[in-house]
């Protein structure tokens, strides 16, 4: 009986928005067959966020299976303080091309469309985002994904360096502060 709970805990922690549905018809002897493709984005709002594609004679299965798929393909994404990105970074699909911003706090998510439904099931509270070139939902989820793929915190880029990560922001903060001695 314990399992059936434990299953419902785990579904509960993610929360998925439909991004795009599309109607597709077969025409076939005696008319039209219609399908459904839907479009869905899961995340925990913790910093994991997946996409899945699925589709259906009906609106809900397609929907169900979307979900399914969108949640065996979850990526982890780093975040600073929780609620923004650690750096801007581009991010491409096809013709999709995605430029994403970290902001100061209080920003908001300032995004349109299937860009703002990553980042709010994403759980990121300020963001900057633009999109380039294609407004295909399924291209604009894409190269979201893969800017976020490309995203890096100070501790990976340190370990990767053998660094602190004390002397590589403690590093950044120098160059900002001598830029602006420089300036003035």
């Amino acid at each position: 009986m314990a399992r059936p709970e434990a299953m419902d805990s785990r579904e509960s922690e993610f929360v998925d928005k439909l991004v795009h549905i599309n109607r597709v018809a077969k025409t076939v002897k005696g008319g039209k067959n219609f399908g459904f493709a839907a479009l869905v984005v899961v995340g925990d709002q913790k910093g994991r966020v997946g996409f899945g594609h699925g589709k259906a004679r009906e609106v809900p299965e397609a929907i169900r299976k979307a979900t399914e798929a969108a949640k065996r393909d979850l990526v982890r994404v780093p975040l600073r303080e929780g609620r923004t990105l650690h750096h801007d970074i581009d991010g491409h699909w096809g013709a999709g091309h995605v430029v994403l911003r970290a902001a100061p706090p209080g920003t908001g998510i300032i995004a349109g469309g299937p860009i703002r439904a990553v980042f709010e099931t994403l759980g990121v509270q300020d963001v900057v985002a633009k999109s380039l070139g294609s407004s295909n939902p399924y291209n604009m989820v894409r190269a979201v994904f893969d800017a976020l793929k490309k995203q890096q915190s100070p501790r990976s880029v340190a370990a990767r360096r053998g660094l602190k990560v004390g002397d590589l922001v403690s590093r950044r903060q120098d160059g900002v502060s001598g830029d602006a001695a420089v300036s003035e």
